[in-house]
């Protein structure tokens, strides 16, 4: 047994994680050169400016991706004995918090035009030669957007799932928010066209909302993780079954009579503390203890290959008690 062993991915884990790392930088390409197409055409609509934005902001996740799988597997050091596993958590962290700020700062921008009834010239665009509506090259730019949106979030989804990747999760609801907002902005572009001038600030408000959401979705998963949060289903707030698993797997054990488990989510590895009490009838001196805690280690890490460096304990007696969900409220003065 060491206190520095290195984390090592399964055989299908680490191919998946090679894919998402070229999928994040499919993502930073795409989403570049949709973000150039909307800023060729942007003009003076506050919808296009805002969907330009959120272009560019949808691309920093991977970018912020691709900076912590480099730390992830770094070795551990003295000053970092558990290793980098969570520099994943801290990227998107930083990434959730601009998304927010950036979104609620777009959002007020909006709400100003509205009050102040803002109307957007969309004037006429020259085509080899022809004059057309700029509204269509605004629309066309949107679309090959929202295609990219499309595309992203199919493909990261099922990596997502088998690398139990929240932060990758999180990335392809950002990309079907990013389709949805610039579906809005079509339509507020068409709105304007038909002279509602309140189209444009109001689809680029929605946009608004939905980077704001984003980033209050993010905050809220990776603050749990940093947090020592329970392991937790992909993509909902419901609690995992695997603590269960694990003790059910631990009192399975020949000389192990009871147990009790905790386990915390530290980006894709899972870790956590395992107390046991030995059957009274087990013989044996503290080595051949020491021989079963570290069996007993190594085999309940195979319950799940997101298991890494279980502290397991013996004990002399255990009292169950399970936490609640929330910390109860004060009684009142």
């Amino acid at each position: 047994m060491t206190i520095g062993r290195t984390f090592r991915f399964p055989e299908e884990q680490r191919e998946q994680r090679d894919r998402a790392r070229k999928l994040a930088w499919l993502s930073i390409g795409l989403l570049t050169s949709g973000a150039i197409a909307i800023a060729v055409t942007v003009g003076q609509s506050q919808a296009m400016k805002t969907a330009w934005v959120s272009d560019i902001l949808t691309a920093v996740p991977p970018m912020a991706l691709l900076v912590a799988l480099r730390f992830e597997l770094r070795e551990p050091t003295k000053r970092f004995p558990y290793g980098y596993f969570r520099s994943i958590s801290i990227a998107f962290l930083v990434t959730a918090c601009v998304l927010t700020v950036v979104g609620l700062y777009l959002f007020a921008d909006s709400a100003m035009k509205l009050v102040k009834q803002e109307r957007p010239p969309i004037g006429t665009v020259t085509i080899f030669g022809k004059q057309i509506w700029a509204g269509w090259t605004m629309i066309a730019a949107l679309t090959y957007s929202m295609s990219i949106g499309m595309l992203l979030g199919k493909l990261k989804k099922p990596v997502a799932e088998k690398l139990h990747d929240k932060e990758l999760e999180a990335e392809t609801q950002m990309n079907k928010a990013e389709w949805m907002s610039e579906g809005a902005a079509i339509l507020g572009i068409l709105l304007v066209g038909y002279g509602h001038w309140w189209g444009d600030a109001a689809a680029a408000a929605f946009i608004a909302i939905e980077i704001v959401r984003d980033g209050w979705i993010n905050i809220r998963q990776v603050v749990g993780d940093l947090m020592d949060e329970s392991p937790s289903v992909l993509g909902k707030s419901e609690l995992e079954h695997l603590p269960t698993k694990v003790r059910e797997a631990a009192e399975g054990l020949g000389w192990v009579e009871r147990a009790a488990v905790r386990l915390r989510e530290q980006g894709h590895v899972i870790t956590g503390e395992v107390l046991v009490v030995p059957r009274a009838d087990m013989a044996g001196d503290a080595a051949a203890l020491v021989a079963r805690v570290e069996d007993a280690a190594n085999s309940l890490c195979e319950v799940d290959w997101r298991l890494h460096g279980l502290t397991v304990m013996p004990v002399t007696h255990l009292e169950r008690q399970e936490p609640p969900r929330l910390a109860a409220a004060p009684p009142a003065a």
